[in-house]
This record gives structure tokens, C-alpha cells and sequence, in this order.
């Protein structure tokens, strides 16, 4: 049930309906007809009539800036930034991104028996869209079409790269900017709790959990030698 609360999106009431009518005229053209009902506390139509001009301009005006939030998701808010791979923007658009090895807090559930805290983490490759989000590790920051992509050495991660994100809200603006959009995603990502792998999928050389035991102990940085190759090509992740 705390599941599907955490998915709930904001409540909308019903409070206007529009019917349209057609029919066809002698030389078999199509003319419209439209009635506008107002909605009762209860949700039902109410007091229909032709739907006046400034309905129209009211309704106008809302898809007007609804295609405009569309129009602006992943839009950068100034220069590309070297880190961005490849960009696709628009309501359906998604990026593709880099971050360099680095040391970030890492919080962990207590089943698996590894402190919460700072550790060494690899280079790493996102794809993410509004919804969706997928990571990989990378050897050479320099990323090109014949990148080596490896398996995120995270928990929640599937062996495709796609993330399990659990019941952690993620709530990205339609409007939202290239910039805000790939800092919310890593924030989404390393705010939530590593709890449990997939399927047998090990995406380390290894044992993941003393691995991770040592990283948050020692402050070292992610021995690239544990990283496993998963065999698939950049170009699989543009289509």
C-alpha cells in the first residue's frame, strides 16, 4: 500500500466537458458543433451550452502552455556541457551523460551488513528519460562509439543497466532543463537505498558486499580491475 501512496500524481477534479458534434453538409464537408458542460460536486455534466469564446480562449491558452513546458524539457540553459553524450529533447526526449570517478555518499540497507557512508565510485555513463533510468561504468571518460561499457558495480541495478528505483518518488517537471534534469536524476540515485541485487546477476568481480565494506572503510578509489564488461554497444543506447 506505502508503494502505490508513493506513486500517486497530483489528484485533478473534473470541472468543465466538451462535446463535440459533426455532421456532414451537402457537398459531404464536415461541420462542428461544440457544447461546454460544467461538472457538479459529483462529477456529472451539468448546464450544457455552445461552447462560448472565452472558454474557447481559456482552453486555447492551457494547451498553449502545456505544449510550450513540452516544447522546453531538456532544453540546456546555455552551452552544451562537454559531459552530455548525446541529447534528444522534447516531451519524449532523453539524455545521455558522463560523470567522472569521484567520491560520493552511498546508502546502503542494513541487510546487507555495509555502513552508509563516502566511497570511491567509477566513471559512469547515464541514459535517463522522464521516467526510466539506466547506468553504466566506464573506463575512459573520452566516450566515443567504441566505448567499453561495464556493469554499474551498484545493488538495484539490472544486468541490462536499467535502475530499480524502488519506491523512491521520482518526479521530473515537464519543463524540466537539461541541467536540472541530470542533477535530479543522480541526486535519485545515490539518495536512495542499494538493497539487493537481480536473477543472480553479480556486476562485480568477486564479493560485492565485501568489496563495498572495504571502499567505505578504506576511502580508496573503485578498483577498476573488479569492473565486468556486458557486452553492449554504445550505439544501442541512441536509437
Amino acid at each position: 500500500m506505502n508503494n502505490l501512496i508513493n506513486n500517486f500524481g497530483t489528484l485533478y477534479h473534473p470541472v468543465k466537458a466538451l462535446l463535440l458534434y459533426q455532421r456532414k453538409d451537402g457537398q459531404n464537408q464536415a461541420m462542428s458543433y461544440v457544447e461546454s458542460y460544467d461538472m457538479d460536486k459529483d462529477g456529472y455534466p451539468i448546464n450544457g451550452h455552445p461552447l462560448s469564446i472565452k472558454e474557447a480562449n481559456a482552453l486555447a491558452k492551457s494547451l498553449l502552455i502545456a505544449e510550450k513546458k513540452q516544447r522546453n524539457f531538456l532544453n540546456p540553459k546555455g552551452l552544451l556541457s562537454s559531459d552530455v553524450v548525446f541529447l534528444k529533447t522534447g516531451n519524449d526526449g532523453f539524455a545521455l551523460w558522463k560523470t567522472p570517478p569521484q567520491r560520493t555518499t552511498l546508502l546502503f540497507a542494513e541487510s546487507l551488513d555495509i555502513p552508509s557512508g563516502e566511497a570511491g565510485v567509477p566513471a559512469l555513463l547515464w541514459r535517463a528519460g522522464k521516467n526510466s533510468l539506466s547506468i553504466f561504468a566506464i573506463l575512459d571518460e573520452k566516450v566515443n562509439d567504441d566505448t567499453v561499457l561495464y556493469h554499474a558495480p551498484f545493488f538495484n541495478v539490472y544486468a541490462d543497466g536499467k535502475v530499480c528505483m524502488g519506491n523512491v518518488p521520482v518526479k521530473i517537471p515537464h519543463d524540466c532543463s537539461l541541467e536540472d534534469f541530470m542533477l535530479l536524476w543522480q541526486e535519485y540515485f545515490f539518495n536512495s537505498y542499494f538493497s539487493h541485487l537481480f536473477s543472480g546477476h553479480m556486476p562485480v568481480k568477486g564479493n560485492m558486499v565485501q568489496l563495498w565494506q572495504k571502499l567505505i572503510k578504506n576511502g580508496r578509489t573503485f578498483p577498476s580491475d573488479k569492473l565486468v564488461a556486458n557486452n553492449i554497444p554504445l550505439k544501442k543506447l541512441i536509437p
